[in-house]
């Protein structure tokens, strides 16, 4: 590992501005994705800006019924929360399908969000990746692929995102709150992660220096449920060949609102717009469900070598569908 200063930020103010003067300078709060990049030579950063001791750890019910939750608050924490499980076990499973327990302990809300793909070429130095450094190519096409994108990808990258907490917030229709040195602002969380296109490197939207303070959550609607259901290449301490966010809420037999997000098939948690406006108005069953879902992977364009998770994803999709109709969230 390089050579780098500390600073320990007393405040959101002094840590935005002090990253706001340095552009080698980066944020640190639980370090499980940031500290592996550094020893790894992935990235290398002058300066390290700690914020994982502000006061951004607690979990508000707020007045209209949303939730909102603090950058620093810790993936076993709001796991645990109670309201999180009661109201949203879609968020609750989620996250206790990520990682392993010690990580979850330290991994913060916040750094969820912004942690890194875990692609075997972005993370070897020795390898060509545009995502690491721009116009270098990306080793994966032509390579191994079992974990990588079958939506949304581009000729410079074809990496996924490898979060299970994010496709979880993504349909939940949650908010990014975060601060820079224009003040407080907003950004809904299926616009925050960015698909490849051109600029792999730009994993965000998230503006250059800004610090995220919390994540915002919409009460859930009535009669709502939700789950979260991940396929793996084992039980644990693995990342998803895919998964499913799903919540739906059905009045006498028919579909009244569905919100889906899916994660392990593309550069970031991918809402599935297509499969939510078929469900609409149309009969809870397994002939809806799978219509839904083959409509959603139309788009899909597999690399050789993961075509499998085409299907392995519609099955997932119908599968977690027809769990919540039988009640199992």
């Amino acid at each position: 590992m390089n050579p780098f200063a500390y600073h320990r930020a007393t405040s959101v103010q002094d840590a935005v501005a002090t990253v706001a003067e340095r552009p080698d300078a980066v944020y640190l709060a639980g370090g499980t994705n940031l500290v592996d990049h550094m020893k790894l030579g992935v990235t290398e950063p002058a300066l390290v800006v700690d914020v994982g001791h502000l006061p951004l750890y607690d979990i508000d019910h707020l007045e209209d019924g949303s939730l909102r939750i603090g950058a620093d608050v810790r993936n076993a924490d709001l796991a645990a929360h109670p309201i999180v499980r009661s109201r949203y076990p879609v968020l609750a499973r989620a996250l206790l399908a990520g990682a392993s327990g010690q990580l979850r302990n330290l991994a913060t809300t916040a750094g969820n969000l912004l942690q890194r793909t875990r692609c075997v070429y972005f993370q070897d130095v020795t390898t060509p990746c545009n995502k690491r450094s721009p116009g270098q190519g990306c080793s994966a096409i032509g390579g191994y692929v079992r974990y990588h994108a079958i939506l949304g990808a581009s000729p410079h990258c074809v990496a996924t995102h490898p979060s299970d907490m994010a496709v979880a917030m993504t349909a939940l229709d949650a908010q990014v709150v975060y601060v820079d040195l224009d003040g407080e602002h907003r950004l809904p969380l299926t616009d925050f992660h960015r698909l490849p296109g051109e600029e792999p490197h730009r994993d965000t939207n998230l503006p250059a220096g800004a610090l995220i303070t919390a994540v915002e959550i919409p009460a859930p609607l009535d009669g709502a449920r939700s789950t979260y259901r991940k396929v793996r290449d084992r039980n644990s301490y693995a990342f998803a060949l895919t998964s499913v966010a799903a919540e739906l809420v059905t009045k006498d037999g028919t579909i009244n609102s569905a919100r889906i997000a899916l994660g392990g098939v593309a550069h970031k948690p991918w809402r599935a717009h297509r499969a939510e406006h078929a469900l609409l108005g149309q009969p809870a069953g397994e002939d809806t469900f799978t219509a839904a879902a083959e409509h959603e992977l139309a788009q899909a364009e597999p690399l050789d070598g993961n075509e499998f998770k085409v299907e392995l994803t519609r099955r997932t999709l119908v599968a977690t569908l027809l769990g919540l109709m039988e009640g199992h969230q």
